[in-house]
């Protein structure tokens, strides 16, 4: 952790001298181009890039008195053209039942007319624009929530901001909305900032607001690396493109993914934030340099050259600063069973289940077959609900458990599968060097492709890339 600080401390202190480094290449005319959304958005889809659909636009109090509020949709986001730093976007998720004139926000508090109103007025008096001037509100469509994300994302709809100078994707982080943040996708208000290894598109390290770094979503045991994005290609190609098109030399793109439309271009940023670096625990300034002096004609050599520059090097990092092994979805695990015994086999290593289980078979081989029959020869309940297996695990753990010195604990399994039970037992594992004393349950897996799985309640003392081969 004192690392972490350090190396916090070592980023924030270049970030003045990231932005002397960058801002010339970022001309007046580009600015005014990123600094105004409905342009942006405009001149993107001109050239065939996917951006939100614009719903409406209110530009004066009058258009707003007469504005047509049944013309909006159920969901939609209202923005500031001239916002910074998400301040001032309002998204609604849906309409009150039964009303036609009350929204609902992403807290599940409600928003009126009146409210939007009051909202749309201190946009158009410049309450959110960068140099308080008066502004522009405007709706656009809102995005839908990809499926891999919804137990990612409170509420919103997470975004990967892409940061490109001289057409080389130089670092990328994958922001997820929390309930603290009020379902955005900013950290500044509480959201999660993910790095993202640039070869792959594979999640990494977490940092939930500036500095805080975390291993799962808060309240939850879900694992935030190892997060493997789709179309990662075609958003570098978005990111790239977009610094194209734009005229920045330096740029960070926000992209979200639509379950609809796929990878789109929510907003460009000329002044991204760089909490980015937090996220990747790398500094941007040797990233520039390295690529400031390459000649890049196509988006296709651009995202090449990142790949190659930038792409899996943050493994060590990641590993000296986290004191965390990287390692991939298979792996070799040496078990000592009872009595010493040692197998060394392939193991399937998956975030997605808790608990670590292995073969009947391979149990049996470590020495476990006396505790499978003692279990075999018990009155199990057969057939199960849901609801039932606390109370089951309960009854069974009080009338068993002690009565074979290697049967550590018992576990009932519900799942779409069906219902089981599993008796545990208590072994050694050691992966990658590191030695791992876990409980697992024994079960049949001789359909399976591997004799053992390996859950994320044994893999705190592992970062996951699932591109990684062993």
């Amino acid at each position: 952790m004192f690392e972490f600080f350090k190396l916090s401390r070592q980023i924030l202190g270049m970030n003045a001298r990231n932005l002397d480094y960058i801002r010339p290449f970022n001309r007046a005319r580009a600015k005014k181009l990123a600094d105004n959304k409905l342009l942006s958005k405009k001149i993107l889809a001109k050239n065939n890039i996917s951006v939100p659909k614009l719903i409406a636009k209110i530009r004066t109090v009058e258009e707003l008195e007469n504005f047509d509020w049944q013309s909006l949709p159920e969901g939609f986001a209202l923005k500031p053209n001239r916002g910074f730093g998400g301040e001032g976007i309002l998204v609604v998720y849906g309409k009150k039942k039964n009303s036609t004139d009350i929204w609902i926000k992403a807290d599940r508090s409600t928003i009126t007319i009146e409210d939007l109103k009051t909202h749309i007025r201190n946009i158009l008096d410049g309450s959110f624009s960068l140099s308080g001037t008066p502004d522009i509100a405007f709706f656009e469509e809102r995005l839908q929530l990809l499926k891999l994300f919804k137990t990612y994302s409170y509420k919103g709809i997470p975004d990967i901001r892409v940061i490109v100078f001289n057409k080389v994707p130089l670092m990328a982080m994958l922001r997820l909305p929390t309930k603290s943040s009020e379902g955005k996708a900013n950290l500044q208000q509480g959201a999660i900032g993910v790095g993202i290894d640039i070869a792959t598109g594979t999640t990494t390290t977490a940092v939930l607001g500036k500095n805080k770094i975390i291993e799962y979503i808060p309240g939850t045991r879900l694992l935030l690396s190892g997060i493997k994005l789709p179309y990662w290609n075609d958003i570098l190609k978005l990111a790239v493109r977009a610094q194209e098109i734009s005229g920045l030399g330096f740029l960070g793109a926000d992209i979200a993914i639509d379950k609809v439309n796929g990878p789109t271009i929510i907003e460009l940023n000329a002044r991204p934030g760089l909490s980015i670096q937090v996220a990747n625990l790398a500094g941007l300034k040797e990233r520039l340099k390295k690529a400031a002096g390459i000649k890049i004609k196509t988006v296709e050599k651009g995202i090449r050259v990142g790949k190659d520059l930038f792409g899996g090097e943050i493994e060590e990092e990641l590993e000296e600063i986290s004191g965390k092994k990287v390692i991939g979805t298979v792996e070799k695990v040496k078990l000592i069973g009872k009595d010493g015994k040692e197998i060394e086999v392939e193991a399937k290593i998956d975030t997605g289940a808790y608990s670590t289980s292995i073969d009947v078979e391979l149990a049996k081989k470590l020495g476990f077959e006396d505790v499978l029959n003692y279990f075999n020869s018990l009155d199990l309940p057969k057939d199960f609900s849901r609801e039932e297996v606390g109370q089951i695990e309960e009854d069974l753990r009080k009338k068993y458990l002690g009565q074979h010195p290697d049967l550590a604990d018992i576990t009932a399994v519900y799942s779409s599968h069906g219902s089981s039970i599993r008796p545990k037992v208590s072994l050694v594992m050691v992966m990658d060097g590191i030695e791992i004393s876990a409980q697992i349950n024994i079960a049949e897996r001789k359909e399976l492709s591997k004799e053992i799985i390996i859950g994320k309640k044994n893999l705190s003392k592992f970062l996951i890339d699932v591109n990684k081969i062993n």
